[in-house]
């Protein structure tokens, strides 16, 4: 479809990816010119006009929505059975890809991504719409560090059928809640248990439930709980699997409630604060309470009699409270330091230089990285640059090198094939994808790739692929056309699968005769391609004016019969002006007309007797 113009305004300029249900395009509107994203519905769903009713409905409520954390739906559409929609565009990647580049996210920069998700399931959910597919494939991330939400109520229209069609559309099983993954309607909550599968993959770099099957992952969502994070990373704290945890809760009920609820939780860790920081006294405790007039009289009898336990009481309050007021001024005291760039380092070296900073508290966690060589830092919290607490714990994520994994074989496969293939196996397709063309391979198939099939490289590393345009373009000469008319024109291109455009200029020209061809685009002798349009010029006259040439002619006395024929080479091309047969010794007069300049010839018996220039 590239190069397809839609609704006579946005034009597709490249595939940018593809689903079980649509494929994706960048596209131009050329209307105002700005760039946007193109999704154009899959032919097997456009023949179900129930399916497209409610594909159409769905995105009109959608594009009512409008907020910064959502990407924007400007226009719906259908052309030739083709159905459309026509969004903002980010420039970006999605949260998935990024994932699967830095193998988890940091955990603020998680929970930041996480709250502005939040932001726009508020929005949504205010306006009744239930988004049923957050996934972080769904999930954009602008070169600002911007979240926005995408692909709204599409995925709602899959039925159990199409669950099997794609791997694109049966890895939203790891994202599922369990309501959902018993066939139940899905609620506001369900798109939080959904956002609390993505928050968990960001800062562990792995899903909370695997299984050979969607079956099995979906009865995991429903029976089993996940490993909490903190398990798997020392940077993710027990506040945020607490966190994590009650947006996963297999109950509805026991979930966030709201999309606003569970920003604030976010908005408490991000901040530095827990849950439990304000502790409510209750009625009973160090109230003033009334006492009897009789055990006030008895108390101050046992005064008299000088019974000093209240002074030892008084002492060990102050003991304790001078030590918690002391605990407290060496905590206070505690001085700050700036977090120093460790990112990149060994391992060993990375300790040291913490250590050189005073910060002694130091976790280390291991994974893979594409990129990222074995021993060394591939991330750390806090940042560099930061101030804190030199008693604040340091979190490391050291490589373990990379992940090595089969390339596939794309070639023969269509690029949309290709892609999904190379995804499927965590690979990453090298952009821009170059093309050639082929003899061997059609159109907008793969024809080479690097590196080569079977081969080993790292997980997420990048596939680049060589598209066909086709077979290599045969090119012809382009004759001259100047003199001819416009028939003749046609004609002498077709023969070498040239086209004549229709658009045919016209000039005023006092060389050429009306309707002749005057100038030509391409020029004479020009190489082009097979196919090529070619544009003329043709004289709209006067033309030049008829002229008269005498010409005498000397039959040869031999005693026989001879044919005379005048021919006359002008402007018009090569005419014959005369032909007939005279008597030997016969002088022979003819007044013969030409035009501009022209090149008369006399021809006796076939063969040229002379010839002389006109004009």
């Amino acid at each position: 479809m590239i190069g397809t113009l839609l609704g006579k305004r946005y034009k597709i300029l490249e595939q940018l990816g593809g689903g079980g249900m649509a494929v994706v395009y960048k596209g131009q509107d050329t209307l105002l010119n700005r760039l946007v994203t193109i999704k154009v519905l899959r032919s097997e769903f456009t023949s179900d006009e129930d399916f497209v009713s409610r594909f159409r409905r769905e995105a009109q409520a959608v594009a009512r929505l409008s907020h910064p954390n959502i990407v924007s739906i400007y226009d719906v559409g259908e052309e030739n059975e083709t159905y459309y929609l026509v969004m903002e565009f980010v420039d970006g990647d999605n949260l998935k890809n990024l994932i699967r580049k830095q193998g988890t996210v940091p955990v603020l920069q998680a929970l930041e991504f996480a709250g502005q998700i939040c932001d726009a399931l508020e929005h949504a959910h205010e306006n009744g719409i239930v988004h049923r597919d957050i996934k972080p494939h769904n999930i954009l991330i602008t070169r600002s560090g911007r979240a926005k939400l995408t692909d709204f109520g599409i995925a709602r229209e899959s039925t159990a059928a199409t669950m099997t069609q794609t791997d694109a559309i049966v890895g939203s099983v790891h994202y599922l809640s369990p309501e959902q993954a018993r066939g139940e309607m899905a609620g506001p909550t369900s798109d939080l248990y959904s956002l609390g599968v993505v928050l968990y993959e960001m800062v562990t770099g792995v899903l909370p439930f695997h299984g050979d099957t969607p079956v099995s992952i979906a009865l995991k969502h429903i029976q089993t709980s996940p490993v909490p994070p903190s398990s798997l990373n020392p940077a993710v704290s027990p506040d945020v699997d607490k966190v994590i945890g009650r947006a996963m809760a297999k109950k509805p009920g026991d979930r966030y409630q709201t999309a606003g609820e569970m920003r604030a939780g976010l908005n408490v860790l991000q901040n530095g604060w827990t849950a439990d920081v304000t502790r409510v006294i209750g009625r009973d405790e160090f109230a003033t309470r009334l006492m009897s007039v009789g055990k006030e009289l008895t108390w101050v009898k046992k005064v008299k009699k000088r019974s000093y336990k209240w002074l030892w009481a008084v002492l060990i309050m102050l003991i304790l409270f001078g030590g918690a007021f002391a605990a407290l001024q060496l905590y206070l005291n505690v001085p700050e330091v700036s977090v120093p760039q460790v990112e990149g380092k060994t391992e060993v070296d990375a300790r040291n230089i913490l250590k050189s900073y005073s910060l002694e508290r130091i976790s280390v966690s291991y994974a893979n990285h594409p990129t990222v060589l074995k021993d060394r830092v591939i991330s750390q919290e806090p940042p560099a640059g930061n101030k804190v607490k030199a008693t604040r714990p340091v979190a490391l994520v050291v490589s373990l090198g990379p992940d090595y994994r089969t390339v596939p074989d794309v070639v023969g496969l269509t690029e949309a094939e290709a892609r999904l293939l190379i995804g499927r196996n965590e690979f990453v397709v090298s952009e821009p994808v170059q093309q050639d063309y082929s003899s061997e391979y059609a159109a907008g198939m793969v024809m080479a790739q690097e590196p080569r099939p079977k081969t080993q490289a790292a997980k997420g590393s990048k596939i680049a692929i060589t598209v066909s345009k086709g077979p290599p373009p045969v090119t012809h000469t382009v004759p001259d056309l100047t003199g001819l008319t416009i028939e003749k024109a046609r004609e002498e291109l077709s023969k070498i699968k040239l086209v004549l455009s229709d658009e045919i200029s016209k000039i005023p020209s006092r060389d050429y005769l009306p309707g002749q061809v005057v100038k030509q685009e391409p020029k004479p002798k020009a190489e082009v391609q097979e196919g090529t349009v070619v544009r003329i010029t043709v004289s709209d006259g006067p033309g030049p004016a008829k002229r008269l040439a005498r010409i005498e002619a000397l039959i040869p006395a031999d005693r026989n019969d001879h044919e005379l024929k005048i021919v006359v080479k002008d402007v018009r091309g090569s005419t014959v002006a005369h032909v007939d047969t005279y008597s030997s010794g016969e002088r022979v007069f003819k007044e013969v007309p030409y035009y501009g300049k022209a090149t008369i010839q006399v021809f006796i018996d076939n063969k040229l007797a002379g010839e002389q220039t006109f004009g």
